[in-house]
């Protein structure tokens, strides 16, 4: 921990910090459940940790549908399974790849739930008036809450954003202008990935954080920190 960190008293103990990070580096993107069930009151944590994100204009455009009917789930399952098929043939030479993984369980999670954009969301003009999208990353960060939150409880959470929201939307019977962005597949696993399933799989790797990160100007390498007391 920082010195002046510690001097303000601000910052958490070395296991609370330790555990934050744990959380952080060991979130997986899970796509294998092992059936069971999450217990009310543990969703209902999970639900408020994500309803304690931060929002732009703290417009709090999140809304959070649960699938509770097997025959509406069976519909959801269908909607993005046919998106899967679409994304497989856009994938051009690695569409036979592509349709070996497993990309969603929908069907085998304990709970699934959509998360949604609210309607009226042209109301908010607070830090929105450039840049509209932030009601989107607001609700991202939200996911990332409930997501980070699961995985300190044990449970998994894979986001299943393949499917059509137009479709989606007139399934779930939401109101104009609101718009479905995530299906979240929550539940027990039987362990989680020792890496992100796509780099597990060959798929894809992890960047090196080096090469994102720039000074002053796009592209630009990052500085070597000034030495002590340098200017």
């Amino acid at each position: 921990m920082d010195t002046d960190q510690q001097a303000l008293g601000h910052g958490f103990s070395a296991p609370e910090t330790a555990a934050v990070y744990r959380a952080i580096f060991e979130r997986r993107d899970m796509r294998h459940f092992s059936g069971g069930s999450v217990a009310p009151e543990q969703m209902q944590r999970l639900l408020k940790a994500a309803h304690h994100a931060p929002s732009v204009g703290f417009m709090q455009p999140w809304r959070f549908v649960r699938i509770g009917q097997t025959d509406l789930r069976q519909q959801l399952h269908a909607l993005v399974d046919a998106e899967r098929m679409q994304t497989a043939r856009a994938m051009g030479e690695r569409e036979d790849e592509f349709m070996r993984l497993k990309v969603e369980g929908v069907l085998s999670a304990a709970e699934v739930w959509v998360v949604a954009l609210a309607d009226g969301r042209e109301r908010h003009v607070f830090g929105r008036r450039t840049m509209p999208q932030m009601d989107l990353a607001s609700a991202a960060c939200a996911i990332q809450n409930l997501w980070l939150a699961a995985r300190a409880e044990g449970l998994g959470v894979g986001w299943v954003s393949m499917f059509d929201p137009a479709a989606v939307a007139a399934l779930l019977q939401m109101p104009t202008g609101a718009e479905p962005m995530a299906v979240l597949c929550i539940g027990p696993v039987q362990q989680f990935y020792e890496e992100p399933m796509l780099q597990q799989e060959r798929w894809a790797s992890r960047c090196a954080l080096d090469d994102l990160i720039y000074e002053n100007s796009w592209g630009q390498p990052l500085l070597p920190a000034l030495e002590s007391g340098g200017r």
